[in-house]
């Protein structure tokens, strides 16, 4: 097995494209937010008829944990038309991923594996089998497979929709997608947790779609296991397509819109009750946010950059975000990784134009200006923008996993690899004045940003 990381998801998409072309089965693994970024090759590949097996991991985080919004990846899914798997468990995790690339192969197609939140964070033992050693494939040189032209693209479309009637018929006959019958009261179709969630709250009680091949879901098995209970209970994913078929079904006009769909949620909706808890007095609890690790060095540059007026301070994700309460009340906006220099730079255009004096500071680190701040700066160059944007380069991914990135010196096998000099390649880029600070030093801080 070869691994890597990317700069960004978009280069490990496209990269696990290229790995797939040249016959090696491929894959490529994000959290949900990722695929936003990866989707401009994603939904090209979907279109095409993989050599090597592909599967694209993504991590679904329903409640936002720690992320800046809750999209649900399986509609990525049902718009490319792409097989997806949703494991439930971590045998499932293993089962699955050996059946996708069988998947990928047999249909040609591109896999979704969804994850989320708690099958992530969770544990089992599994049985794994014997190893299947699986080689490479020949390349053979196809435009018409691999180069999508107008012309090209418009045959693969058609390919794309027998293809998806052919997983249809997968989709009825696979194992991952059963039913369990019990008490016809009520019927639970569910994918993922939400399975074993519902099982928890019903028991014997209900009787049970376990869906696990997602797309295209099985409609004549949803018709037959629909027509032997008296209701069933479904995550909107599902509800639309049941729905579709004239077929009467509760989801979001029970349950709620947003948020884990827990045991104690589905008790709640369901009977207004939840499991006896150990009752406290909830304003006696101090609220205590994350904040920076100790002798961490944006503590002073933050620190300085907060008592700053007149400035709006455009940040990033990861360990900035942190800036925003107090003590340091340094931060004004978010919105995505590698954003800050660039929401800066439109921020500084409107002030400048509408003769607002008022100074925009973008913030971001280290791998997320390699991730794609880098774009962004060069934007601001291009545009003749005049915003103070800082990179602070703590060597590291710090508040997302502690990743090498191209900065570190490192590549994820621990081998050494170029490191990137991010006062050379921003100089390269067209940056006229550049500084060098220590953070740590109070008045290097303030005597960088009086310089500009």
């Amino acid at each position: 097995i070869y691994a890597e990381w990317a700069p960004n998801e978009k280069v490990a998409m496209e990269s696990a494209v290229g790995a797939s072309m040249a016959g090696a089965r491929s894959m490529a693994s994000m959290k949900h937010v990722g695929v936003n970024v990866a989707a401009d090759p994603l939904m090209t590949f979907a279109y095409m008829k993989v050599n090597g097996g592909s599967v694209l991991v993504t991590a679904d985080e329903p409640g936002m944990f720690s992320s800046q919004n809750e999209q649900d990846n399986r509609n990525y899914a049902k718009m490319g038309k792409m097989p997806m798997f949703e494991p439930a468990d971590s045998q499932e995790c293993v089962d699955m991923m050996k059946e996708a690339y069988e998947v990928s192969e047999k249909y040609g197609a591109v896999v979704i594996m969804r994850m989320v939140t708690r099958v992530c964070h969770s544990k089992s033992l599994v049985e794994i089998g014997e190893r299947k050693e699986v080689g490479v494939k020949e390349w053979k040189k196809d435009p018409q497979r691999y180069v999508c032209l107008p012309a090209h693209a418009r045959v693969m479309r058609v390919a794309l929709e027998e293809r998806t009637k052919q997983l249809a018929e997968y989709s009825e006959t696979t194992k991952f997608n059963y039913a369990e019958m019990g008490g016809t009261k009520v019927g639970v179709i569910a994918s993922g947790p939400s399975y074993y969630y519902a099982k928890e709250v019903w028991g014997e009680d209900a009787s049970y779609l376990k869906l696990g091949f997602t797309n295209p879901l099985p409609a004549e098995k949803i018709k037959d296991f629909c027509s032997k209970v008296d209701t069933e209970e479904d995550d909107p994913y599902i509800e639309e397509f049941v729905q579709r078929m004239g077929i009467e079904c509760h989801g979001k006009d029970t349950f709620p819109s947003y948020g884990e769909m827990t045991p104690n949620v589905l008790r709640k909706a369901l009977y207004g009750e939840e499991l006896p808890q150990v009752e406290y007095n909830k304003e006696k609890v101090i609220k205590r946010p994350p904040t920076f690790c100790a002798g961490c060095p944006h503590r002073g540059l933050f620190y300085r950059l907060g008592k700053r007026k007149d400035v709006m301070i455009s940040g990033d994700i990861g360990c900035y975000t942190l800036a925003t309460g107090a003590p340091y009340n340094a931060m004004d906006a978010c919105i995505c990784m590698g954003g800050s220099i660039s929401m800066g730079h439109g921020a500084q255009q409107v002030f400048n134009r509408a003769g607002v004096k008022k100074k925009v500071i973008t913030v971001l680190g280290d791998s997320t200006f390699f991730h794609t701040g880098v774009n962004s700066l060069i934007n601001t160059v291009y545009n003749n923008s005049n915003t103070i944007n800082i990179i602070l380069d703590n060597r590291i991914t710090g508040m997302t996993g502690h990743q090498q990135n191209p900065g570190t010196g490192f590549n994820v096998k621990g081998e050494a690899a170029p490191m990137i000099n991010i006062e050379e390649l921003v100089k390269a880029i067209g940056i006229k004045h550049v500084k060098v600070i220590d953070p740590n030093n109070l008045k290097e801080v303030d005597d960088a940003f009086d310089a500009f």
